[in-house]
């Protein structure tokens, strides 16, 4: 829109009639009428100056302002981001919302707003941008990806973007992942079946679709790009819902099936891809816990530290944490650790364990033998918080 002669001649008299104060604010009323939300800002910023008396195009860091002038000054600053922020995200320019808005913090109700765009093949990006890599809403970003980029791109972004994410929020985007990739070999395989017997199986799972059907299997025949189911099971490690990883479960009931050639080589403690993950989910879910408690043991006893790195170690002691075994996990912890480990973040620390447990006691003499003053008195105090387990 652009500002005619009599809006210019409004502002001149507004502020021959009521000085400063009324021209910003009329000026600011224009830009927002008309949308011009750049400008906006600037008007904003200006209107925070004058009310605080700094000078109208003050460019300076603040520093030199005592305490409760600087204070009004940012708080004034984060309100003009806040306004043409959520002004622009309305209004559909999600980058550019976002840029106002990321000063500001409020990150759940910007989740919010966003979440009202619905997705197009203009705005796709910066939804994609905005959500899952500046973190936003990584769930929403991750599902725009699977939805209109496909599966390899997924799992790409996923390899990429979401290690540096919280469990909870890769727990979304892996059980999305997996739910997609199930329905996806599900319908393939029962398509090959109805093909070849000219009828629709009417079993439902994996499993039972692929099981006595070996004729399925040939040394070249897969449903679905193998790279992408392996991909898939290993993030699921992740996972907590029952539903999503009886459905990881099943995946791994298919992979088992695959040519040779197809089962491929994982890092440890999972080099043997399928089997060993069906054994952890199998544990996660109630079942087989035992057994896969001593398989994972064994790796993590047998297998060089310094060759292959503390994924064993800490594979096992989160297992064991995940199946409520919080003590024997920090023994098991104190054990098989190096005297030099660098722990990875792959399973819980001892003092989060610790919490889980209800006991400090190892904690605490851990740390007396590494001369930790700091953790020593940490975990003093967690002991002596209430409600703890």
């Amino acid at each position: 829109m652009t500002t005619t002669q009599t809006e210019y001649d409004q502002l001149a008299a507004t502020l021959e009639q009521d000085g400063p104060a009324a021209v910003l604010d009329r000026l600011a009323n224009q830009l927002r009428e008309s949308k011009r939300y750049h400008e906006l800002f600037e008007a904003l910023k200006m209107q925070v100056r004058q009310r605080i008396g700094l000078p109208l195009l003050y460019s300076e860091s603040g520093e030199e302002l005592d305490e409760a002038t600087r204070n009004q000054l940012e708080e004034g600053l984060l309100d003009a981001c806040r306004e043409v922020g959520n002004a622009l995200l309305t209004n559909g320019a999600v980058r550019e919302g976002w840029m106002y808005l990321r000063p500001v913090g409020e990150q759940d109700a910007v989740a919010k707003l966003i979440g009202s765009i619905e997705a197009d093949e203009d705005n796709i990006d910066e939804l994609v941008e905005v959500c899952l890599h500046e973190g936003v809403d990584p769930a929403r970003g991750f599902g725009l990806v699977l939805e209109h980029y496909g599966t390899c791109n997924s799992i790409t972004t996923y390899e990429s973007a979401m290690h540096q994410r919280s469990r909870t929020e890769q727990q979304a985007c892996a059980g999305m992942l997996v739910e997609h990739l199930h329905g996806e070999l599900v319908a393939t395989v029962k398509a090959d079946i109805a093909q070849q017997q000219d009828a629709e199986p009417p079993e439902t799972t994996l499993k039972a679709l692929v099981d006595d059907r070996d004729w399925l299997f040939g040394e070249h025949s897969y449903h679905v790009d193998t790279t992408h189911l392996a991909s898939t099971v290993r993030f699921a490690r992740v996972l907590e819902d029952e539903s999503q990883l009886r459905l990881a479960l099943d995946l791994t009931a298919y992979g088992r099936h695959l040519s040779e050639q197809f089962q491929y080589q994982g890092d440890e403690p999972f080099a043997e891809i399928y089997p060993s993950h069906a054994l952890y989910f199998h544990a996660l879910l109630g079942e087989e816990v035992d057994t896969a408690i001593q398989y994972f043991r064994e790796k993590a006893e047998s297998l060089d530290a310094y060759e292959h790195g503390l994924g064993p170690i800490e594979c096992y002691v989160d297992l064991l944490s995940r199946v409520g075994r919080n003590a024997d996990a920090i023994g098991e912890a104190l054990r098989l650790s190096p005297e030099d480990a660098r722990p990875t973040g792959q399973a819980p620390t001892l003092l989060e364990l610790s919490e889980a447990a209800g006991t400090y006691d190892d904690f605490l003499k851990y740390c007396r033998e590494k001369d930790d003053i700091l953790g020593f008195t940490t975990g003093l105090l967690k002991s002596q918080e209430p409600n703890t387990p």
